[in-house]
């Protein structure tokens, strides 16, 4: 499983509820059209955690690369109805900052070959 991450905050005036149903919204199109597998929303707690990271962190969980390049092509088209659902989430964020992770160790990992 790949993990596409992004830390961010809400920008001003933006009620954190409405942002909320808004990404709900936008990551439910992204399922029904298999382009994740899945998604959580987490928001800082307490305030603990480094102030560059954001006040909320988004996990987009996909099958491989394949399938987030998929998405990557989907969304980039600019198209409805992905136009709309993206600009209702992509509008009220601000100070994002992106990360792509994977599960570990590798499926395919294999010991005792390694040159480094």
């Amino acid at each position: 499983m790949d993990y596409y991450q992004a830390w961010f905050d809400l920008k001003s005036g933006v009620k954190d509820t409405d942002f909320a149903r808004d990404l709900a919204r936008y990551m439910s199109y992204l399922s029904e059209k298999k382009l994740i597998e899945g998604w959580k929303l987490a928001r800082r707690k307490l305030g603990l955690g480094p102030a560059e990271f954001g006040e909320y962190h988004l996990v987009m969980e996909t099958k491989n690369m394949a399938q987030l390049e998929e998405a990557f092509q989907h969304v980039s088209s600019r198209a409805e109805p992905v136009e709309s659902v993206h600009f209702g989430v992509n509008a009220k964020v601000q100070n994002i900052r992106f990360g792509l992770y994977r599960d570990f160790p590798d499926p395919g990992r294999r010991e005792g070959e390694e040159k480094f």
